[in-house]
């Protein structure tokens, strides 16, 4: 099974369903021309960035890794993960994976029942309230106008893309068995993807929260103006005013304490910047400094708060190839990089609590 995501913590939220599902299952920031789908592991997920592209960028990305997984493996089956508020450049980059596959039929469920996400009457509603009504109405890159799936994806049914009503589990359940025929593409949100693991295996016992490492050290990257560290008794290096603003001097940034203690936390404790051209070079910037700190000294484990700071930091730091480890709460993710480092990704969403336990120290 391939699983082909438009941005990171998506990926790495299908990457844990499999995971716990009992699948061996490899996590990739990059496919390479020598790609083999037949080698390895029983689940390959595929983390991109086309949600954060254009509309022609995302479908030339999503060809291209679709031309190489597909190379004289026709039948690869692949999941498309999708965003459940309707966000990203779904039916162009469906579109691609249908004529890749040479499928001519589309299974598109964003709903997440399980978290009170929900397609009634062709309606997406998040917890009884339409989702333009919500504040994915302020998203800055595809606000929430419409609430109607038809209207939100106009040549989506013209593309043969089919966007069924789901209010329960059950429905998600009946729509799954009705479309395994190996016809038709499916692509969607977590519960749909929870569905199709469970015809593959059983379930792995629940998961620890995270040892505390001893040895090796540890990197903690904050990568929301939101987010409040968690308290674990290293040193916290918050980014300075001059950063925030708009400098790109790292110098200005006091990191000693990584040097001796060979652990810290990196922090944003501003929050009057908005806009997107802000949090470009505050992820921009805090992907350099991880890049700096790891060249100093390649950290046990390296933790990063935050979708858009993960892709950037991995990105920066090179690192494309992992395999998961432990999935220490839901949408949380634990793999391992080929150099050794243990690398966590948490959603900015997520509390710190679900990822450590609290009792423990360093």
């Amino acid at each position: 099974m391939i699983v082909i995501a438009d941005d990171i913590t998506g990926a790495a939220e299908m990457a844990g369903i499999a995971f716990e599902k009992g699948m061996n299952v490899e996590f990739l920031t990059e496919v390479a021309a020598d790609f083999d789908a037949t080698a390895g592991p029983t689940a390959t997920v595929i983390a991109t960035d086309t949600r954060s592209m254009t509309e022609a960028e995302a479908a030339a990305e999503t060809r291209r890794i679709a031309n190489i997984i597909l190379e004289g493996r026709p039948s690869t089956p692949i999941f498309k993960k999708t965003d459940s508020a309707l966000r990203g450049h779904v039916v162009a980059e469906l579109r691609e994976l249908m004529q890749a596959t040479g499928l001519h039929r589309a299974v598109y469920m964003p709903a997440n029942p399980s978290k009170g996400r929900v397609i009634r009457h062709g309606t997406y509603y998040i917890n009884k309230v339409r989702l333009h009504e919500t504040d994915f109405s302020f998203d800055p890159e595809f606000p929430a106008t419409t609430s109607v799936l038809r209207e939100r994806f106009p040549d989506a049914e013209a593309a043969g893309i089919i966007m069924p009503d789901a209010e329960t589990q059950e429905d998600i359940e009946h729509m799954a068995a009705r479309y395994n025929d190996g016809k038709t593409l499916f692509a969607g949100a977590a519960d749909l993807f929870q569905i199709l693991c469970n015809k593959e295996c059983g379930r792995r016992k629940a998961e620890q929260p995270l040892p505390m490492v001893k040895d090796g050290g540890r990197l903690l990257v904050c990568g929301s103006t939101q987010s409040r560290p968690p308290r674990l008794g290293i040193a916290i290096a918050p980014m300075p005013l001059a950063i925030y603003d708009g400098a790109d001097d790292l110098s200005l940034w006091n990191t000693e304490a990584y040097s001796s203690e060979h652990s810290l936390i990196l922090t944003i404790p501003h929050t009057h910047r908005t806009g997107k051209e802000a949090a470009t070079h505050l992820r921009s910037v805090m992907a350099a400094m991880v890049k700096q700190l790891v060249g100093e000294r390649q950290p046990a484990q390296l933790i990063i708060e935050g979708g858009a700071t993960a892709w950037a930091t991995l990105r920066a730091l090179g690192w494309k190839h992992f395999r998961i480890t432990q999935q220490p709460a839901p949408g949380v993710v634990s793999m391992q990089a080929d150099n050794g480092t243990i690398v966590t990704l948490k959603p900015g969403s997520y509390p710190w609590g679900a990822t450590f336990a609290p009792e423990r120290k360093l």
